[in-house]
């Protein structure tokens, strides 16, 4: 009788060795015309543009495979929006239409996520019973390394139905009730931010939220025991070791319900004690926090939890009762205290803190900058990621390629801010850069812009503490100016916005409008040609961020001081050679302090100057009343002048200037004109304005995603940081 095979011996039968394949261009064109006739039954005669790139795709995924395959050998072996007539419009993006080349679904790890029910105590422990069952097909997506032969993996969720529809109701007639029970199921990971104005809004924004989480910590919880690439058996039974192999990242709240979670199924599936159990949760999770607006810290209903999560409810309830001990122990009396931070908000609608959740339940809390949070950890800043955002802005045989590795390096270029070949050879590149984006504006806006003007650019989500309404301002004052003045020497700008509003928030669709009907108007006056253009840039995502990141001249953060958490988008903008006009706030700090203050264009209040307006009181009024540029572009607005059929179409906006603006856009309007003229000036001397330039890239070593993730790594997640290359699939072992 055969001896049985070991899971070592398993693996050594199925060789990725062959997977690599030598990599020339004579092989990606055999494979290439494989994938084409073979995997996609197509010749080059009847072939299309999306069947070349499928086989393509294919071709690439050959590499990575052998590489993602031995990935994960050797972690196991080691143990470790659209535009309609100026108003945004949602459309559905199938987008897996023609599928997805680049994932591959993983069914025998599917996995049961539980709604509704009921809670039953029973002396076998606490039971979640007649609830409804949703299934979590796993897709998984290589992420391949920088020339390590890593391939990591990014494992995504689709919500299937148990079955595909009740074929009895199917076949006595209830065919439509049939299918729509289906699709309620997968509604879950179809929409994505659902309009959470209304109930069934937020019941589906919460569902979606606990889907991934259940069946990522199930998922989790499954590969702790098996333990062994590939292994169906389960070797790791003693959970009290998972923090060791474990780290679970909160990103911000809206995975907090990862924490009662993972205590339930430790405590009702797992039979752990709480106490133990509550420990393994602490030390296996951290949180950190990405925003300093109170309202964007999700705080759900009790009522909704107790229908949809009941049973998570009870376990929030008691972490609470054991938090609200511990400080009446340490602050014994204080009620006001325990008011504020217990995880249970009362009031009205009595509400769940997801923040003081994610805080209780956590070994480490951070911010993304550091005004988010003043608890536990100090902030780590940082999240771009280098070697998709640079764009061949730097001659590399002036500081080699280490850079690409270690960003710090971009300070050499400070060797060269006054080599005028090297300026050249930036600004040169830039130049290429706009004039790319230019043709792509002719060709999907049908827009002519001047290719040597400044582009300006702000391109972040619509929202009133971003302040695109203040831009808007400015274009209307240069637009004023430039009809005052038509024969004056002005600088040339071609102004970008580009965004998306959230379905529900209508101030935001309203911003989207007044920028577009501004276009309209400043984009067919002869009088300013094409000195001024304005452009709403409809459904920004990262393939236009691609385009219009390396094009940009001025990048624009002028959100109020205190109000950014950080930012991500400002320092690719610095990283491709925009230079920045900005408050100071977020990161716009941190990247004052890498580059020099004087290599930015800073205006505005500082976040104790908004302290101390918040405590005089803010008089939007007084403001309008004293400054004329800002009281004529005002009543232009307010008056029609941009919306000529419906001229009452801005006044709510108006209104809301002048009566009820948290974030202060008058306050900082005439600095940030100022500050604006001062751009235009240093524009006009391109040399200086390209050594600013080479100022900024060479800062920009701070904010490596790199050195984000080391940090990470040492200070929350227990663990050193590796450059280890492993071996490559067709290397002998």
């Amino acid at each position: 009788m055969a001896k049985p095979l070991t899971d070592q011996d398993r693996r050594k039968q199925i060789s990725v060795r062959g997977l690599a394949g030598v990599e020339n261009v004579a092989d990606l064109k055999t494979n290439f015309n494989r994938h084409l006739h073979f995997t996609l039954v197509k010749d080059r005669n009847v072939a299309t543009k999306r069947d070349y790139y499928f086989a393509l795709a294919n071709t690439v995924r050959d590499h990575l495979v052998g590489r993602w395959i031995r990935t994960q050998q050797h972690y196991y072996e080691k143990d470790p929006k659209k535009i309609v007539s100026g108003w945004q419009v949602e459309e559905a993006d199938d987008w897996l239409r023609y599928g997805n080349p680049w994932e591959k679904a993983r069914p025998e790890y599917m996995r049961p996520v539980h709604f509704y029910g009921r809670v039953e105590h029973t002396a076998d422990g606490v039971k979640w019973v007649d609830t409804q069952v949703v299934l979590a097909l796993p897709y998984d997506t290589p992420v391949p390394g920088y020339r390590n032969n890593i391939v990591n993996t990014m494992r995504l969720w689709s919500a299937k139905a148990p079955c595909d529809f009740n074929l009895k109701d199917f076949n006595v007639g209830g065919y439509i009730q049939a299918v729509l029970d289906r699709n309620l199921a997968e509604n879950i990971s179809r929409v994505l931010y659902p309009n959470d104005n209304f109930f069934e809004g937020k019941e589906l924004r919460l569902k979606q939220e606990y889907f991934v989480v259940a069946a990522t910590l199930q998922d989790i919880i499954r590969r702790f025991k098996a333990s062994k690439f590939g292994s169906t058996e389960f070797v790791r039974l003693d959970l009290s070791t998972l923090p060791d192999k474990v780290a679970i990242q909160l990103n911000d709240t809206h995975p907090a319900l990862a924490i009662p979670e993972l205590m339930r199924l430790l405590v009702d599936i797992e039979k752990v004690p709480w106490e133990k159990a509550w420990d393994i949760v602490i030390r296996t999770c951290a949180y950190t926090n990405h925003t300093v607006l109170p309202e964007a810290l999700e705080r759900w209903p009790v009522d909704l939890f107790q229908n949809l999560l009941p049973r998570h409810l009870d376990i929030i309830y008691e972490i609470n009762r054991r938090h609200l001990e511990r400080i009446s122990k340490l602050y014994p009396g204080d009620t006001d205290r325990i008011c504020r931070m217990s995880l249970i908000e009362e009031g009205d609608v009595k509400k769940i803190n997801m923040a003081h959740l994610c805080i209780v339940g956590s070994h480490a809390v951070n911010g993304v900058e550091s005004s988010c949070i003043t608890c536990y950890k100090d902030a780590l800043a940082g999240h771009v990621q280098p070697r998709s955002c640079l764009t061949h802005l730097l001659n590399l045989q002036k500081i080699g390629e280490d850079y690409i590795r270690d960003l710090d390096q971009l300070k050499k270029l400070l060797d060269f801010v006054n080599d005028d070949a090297f300026i050249r050879d930036v600004a040169k590149i830039k130049q290429e850069n706009k004039m790319k984006f230019a043709a792509h504006l002719e060709a999907h806006y049908k827009v002519k812009i001047n290719p040597s003007s400044m582009f300006d650019v702000q391109v972040k989500r619509i929202h009133e503490y971003k302040r695109q309404l203040l831009n808007c301002l400015h274009i209307i004052t240069l637009y004023n100016r430039i009809k005052n003045e038509p024969n004056k020497q002005w600088t040339p700008r071609t102004i970008m916005i580009g965004g998306k509003a959230a379905p529900g928030y209508h101030t935001a669709k309203m911003i989207i409008k007044l920028i577009t009907s501004i276009g309209d108007i400043v984009n067919n006056d002869p009088v300013v040609g094409d000195r001024l253009k304005v452009i709403f840039l409809e459904n920004y995502r990262v393939t236009l961020a691609e385009k219009i990141i390396p094009a940009a001249d001025l990048s624009e953060q002028i959100s109020t001081a205190g109000t950014e958490a950080s930012g991500t988008g400002n320092m690719k903008f610095m990283l491709n050679g925009a230079l920045t006009i900005g408050t100071m706030d977020g990161a716009n700090v941190e990247m004052a302090e890498e580059a020099g203050e004087e290599n930015l264009f800073i205006f505005g209040m500082r976040v104790h100057d908004v302290e101390a307006l918040d405590k005089k009181g803010y008089d939007a009024v007084s403001y309008y009343n004293r400054v004329p540029e800002l009281k004529q572009a005002v009543d232009q607005i307010a008056g029609g002048f941009f919306s000529p059929s419906q001229p009452g179409l801005f006044k709510d906006l108006v209104n809301m200037l002048m009566h009820h603006d948290r974030f202060k856009v008058f306050a900082d309007y005439e600095d940030y004109i100022r500050c604006q003229e001062r751009v235009s000036a240093l524009y006009k001397n391109p040399k200086e304005w390209t050594k600013m330039v080479i100022h900024n890239i060479a800062g920009c070593g701070k904010f490596s995603s790199d050195r984000t993730i080391s940090e990470y790594a040492r200070e929350i997640w227990g663990m050193e940081p590796s450059l280890e290359k492993i071996a490559a699939p067709d290397a002998p072992r």
